[in-house]
């Protein structure tokens, strides 16, 4: 069903979960596929492309949905319960494009304007690289790696700590060195294929590198910088680091639910060596089932609840207070974590034939303890938040 925007606009909106739910059959179809390129085939992204799946968080005046946020991650949880690469690619080609609200109107359109307007970056790690202020722009150099779905993009961002011509690091207000994310063209960046790893194979989550490559000023933006930010509503009140928990908390529970949904299916046949019965009439696998049912529920009830909360003071408001930093973090870091218990529980509770690439568990297996090793599975969130919780400075940042 078409909703009407929450900003109270007469536009009616697209359904986007309906939309999602069409590419499903195609994600079960071409799962394989996807792991054997290591990438999102064309048919793929043609189809959200079609749909206009990358442009959710993209501000209208450009084009883009600017969708509330429990839409857009019940999106990334169907997709991620038919393949967890899908849906971890969209999720982080749709943070990146929360990059828009920061640049010119026309550079905006410029990067994210044209259909496969689609923008990939890997994280901001300390030594990745560097830029130099020069006439008219930056000059940047560096090595980035987890370009999470570069392989479908269009641009490639590299998060660049800036110095002066002189050598001496620009520092901001804050006293911190200020760090500018370059947009470049892909044709201009050189990728370097070595995305050969355990889970999440999909993503194409390849390195890249610059050197001494100009970067006008006009495709630089810092992010979640107020003072540079063009587009007041609602949505971009959200950080892009807040956009990254909520969206791997999500896809993280979309793959455990699509374990748990494989696993019913497979105790209703599987009868174990040296059983008379199945495995669902066995007690100990129903204690299972219905406790991680529970974990399921009950850490996605938590989550989504924070993030409306969040969403409804950022409508009536324009702000989003710092009392609701801790909660997401904490709760995106919980959901993530129930996930991984979950898909464990009943690949093991499967018996040995779990192993198998044909068992629908044993890709969803790797995936989501690949997602865990991510940022925002990281156990230290839940010092960060219990050091607030018990009055104390927080000893680790909070979104990035």
């Amino acid at each position: 069903m078409d909703t009407v925007d929450a900003r109270g606009d007469d536009k009616v909106m697209p359904d986007y979960l309906a939309r999602a739910r069409e590419i499903v059959p195609m994600l079960r179809e071409q799962g394989d596929e996807i792991e054997r390129r290591r990438e999102l085939p064309d048919e793929i992204v043609e189809a959200m492309v079609e749909r206009g799946i990358f442009k959710m968080l993209l501000p209208r005046s450009i084009g883009g949905g600017e969708i509330d946020p429990l839409t857009y991650t019940a999106v990334l949880e169907t997709l991620a319960q038919a393949d967890g690469s899908c849906a971890w690619s969209l999720g982080q080609n749709s943070g990146c494009s929360m990059t828009a609200p920061y640049l010119s109107h026309e550079m905006a359109i410029e990067v994210f304007g044209g259909p496969r307007g689609i923008l990939a970056w890997g994280p901001e790690l300390p030594g990745a690289g560097r830029c130099v202020a020069v006439a008219g722009g930056y000059r940047a150099t560096g090595h980035w790696g987890f370009a999470t779905g570069s392989r479908h993009a269009s641009w490639i961002g590299a998060h660049c700590p800036v110095f002066e011509a002189d050598g001496s690091p620009r520092l901001g207000a804050n006293g911190r060195q200020v760090t500018r994310t370059m947009l470049v063209p892909k044709s201009e960046v050189t990728i370097i294929d070595n995305w050969q790893v355990l889970g999440l194979r999909g993503t194409g989550s390849d390195s890249y590198e610059l050197k001494d490559h100009f970067v006008p000023d006009a495709r630089t933006a810092i992010r979640d910088n107020d003072s540079e930010r063009r587009e007041k509503g609602p949505l971009y009140q959200f950080t892009s680091g807040m956009i990254y928990a909520m969206s791997f908390s999500h896809v993280s529970l979309g793959i455990a639910r699509g374990a748990y949904d494989a696993f019913i299916e497979i105790a209703r046949d599987k009868i174990p060596r040296g059983s008379k019965g199945t495995l669902r009439t066995n007690n100990v696998i129903q204690s299972q089932v219905s406790q991680c049912w529970a974990r399921l529920r009950s850490s996605r009830a938590y989550l989504r609840q924070v993030i409306g909360e969040m969403w409804d003071e950022a409508q009536k408001t324009g702000r989003i207070g710092a009392e609701h930093h801790p909660e997401l973090r904490l709760a995106a870091t919980w959901a993530i974590h129930q996930a991984r218990d979950v898909v464990a529980t009943v690949y093991h509770a499967a018996g040995a034939s779990a192993i198998f690439e044909s068992n629908p568990l044993e890709r969803r297996m790797r995936d989501i303890h690949a997602g865990t090793q991510q940022g925002q599975g990281r156990p230290i969130h839940f010092e960060t938040v219990g050091q607030m919780l018990m009055g104390l400075p927080p000893e680790g940042r909070m979104f990035r």
